[in-house]
């Protein structure tokens, strides 16, 4: 038996080695402490404040907000928990757009760019059923959009701009200050899909005046089931949700305490580290391309490496069928070729870019994260070059 083949096969024993730290994140210790005693000690409903189960319910409730009002140095009342981005994402969207036809009177002008998140795509393609003009920037080769290329889709009834902080697979860093500052000169309302970015770069939320927000808390080594919309009070929202005032009878239902302040916690510790993270994450990440193009020198990477997440790499490896690449990973590496929500389907980002639909069934996205080991990265190279190596024959 070769040496290769009794390396993988002791590897089949174990757990794969984790490298999608972008799809979610697992509990930090911290975070379980801070949650455990909301399980079964501090159980009331924060919404029922007849008994002090409730008003203890409530007060962590109260406590955590302002935490992390403070945190992001926005007034608490701009904060209205989620059970995640994709649902901050829609209500942004769908809640301003209904709000501003009912102003005017008439559906209105929206943008956004054609790799944004499918939590940003499809309810903007739903308003698009309801009377309402969605445009669809195409980035260019690196990812990037411009500022001229989006003003020059700017029209008489544009009211909302969309662009992510960061891209869920290529890790791409769009120019949001400079899109909320055009916005703003406008009277154009901008909202961002920040989920990947916050907690790995840094954002002044105040400073940039972004006027929507989504962040997700299982991108943050909190729990999964819960997020945050950032909301401008001058911008109007229609609710998606009705049967109860919670969240200043924005989104309707029992807030799940443990969750909350499970979020919180999370995102204190990942800003309190940010600096520490970023440096330890993006080193890892450049030991990673650096020692997988000694080995395949023919990687094409995608997006703009310069510009990118600390802990993200996406690259299109040539010469392999994509299906049998990820085969052969799967049990050894856990990895994607694009976004956990795109069930399998080639990455409409990586299209996007202009990579053919074999390229981007190809591509492999590796995302490292706090727990990963120089080790681990030694192991990846070698686990991904021989694999490539045995498909090209």
């Amino acid at each position: 038996m070769d040496v290769w083949l009794t390396f993988t096969n002791e590897l089949m024993k174990t757990t794969p080695l984790a490298f999608d730290y972008q799809s979610t994140t697992p509990c930090s210790e911290e975070v379980l402490k801070a949650m455990s005693p909301y399980w079964n000690e501090v159980w009331g409903n924060p919404s029922s404040k007849q008994n002090r189960l409730g008003l203890n319910a409530s007060a962590a409730i109260t406590v955590a907000r302002d935490k992390l009002a403070a945190l992001l140095d926005v007034p608490s009342q701009r904060l209205i928990f989620t059970s995640g981005a994709t649902e901050a994402n829609n209500l942004a969207l769908l809640g301003h757009a209904r709000a501003k036809a009912l102003e005017y009177g008439r559906p209105g002008h929206l943008i956004t760019i054609s790799t944004e998140h499918q939590a940003v795509i499809k309810p903007l393609r739903q308003l698009q059923k309801e009377g309402f003009r969605v445009t669809e920037l195409t980035p260019n080769s690196d990812g990037m959009i411009t500022l001229d290329s989006l003003k020059n889709v700017f029209s008489e009834d544009t009211f909302l701009v969309s662009a992510m902080v960061a891209n869920n697979e290529i890790g791409v860093l769009q120019p949001i200050s400079e899109i909320a500052s055009l916005c703003k000169s406008r009277g154009i309302t901008f909202h961002s899909d920040a989920a990947q970015g916050f907690g790995n770069v840094p954002i002044d939320f105040k400073k940039i005046g972004i006027d929507f927000a989504s962040i997700s808390g299982h991108k943050l080594y909190g729990p999964k089931g819960i997020g945050l919309l950032i909301a401008n009070e001058t911008c109007n929202l229609i609710p998606l949700q009705w049967g109860g005032d919670q969240e200043n009878g924005i989104r309707a239902g029992t807030l799940p305490v443990p969750l909350v302040v499970g979020f919180v916690k999370a995102a204190e510790l990942a800003i309190e580290h940010l600096d520490v993270h970023y440096k330890y994450l993006k080193g890892l990440r450049d030991q990673l391309w650096q020692g997988l193009n000694n080995e395949i020198p023919d990687l094409i990477i995608n997006g703009s490496l310069e510009r990118r997440l600390p802990h993200n790499l996406n690259f299109t490896v040539g010469g392999v069928i994509g299906s049998l690449l990820h085969k052969q990973l799967r049990p050894l590496i856990s990895c994607s070729s694009g976004s956990a929500c795109s069930n399998g389907s080639p990455s409409h980002v990586l299209i996007s870019l202009g990579r053919t639909t074999q390229q981007a069934e190809a591509s492999l996205r590796l995302s490292v994260g706090r727990s990963t080991t120089l080790k681990d990265v030694d192991i990846a190279v070698e686990v991904i070059s021989n694999v490539v190596q045995k498909l090209r024959g």
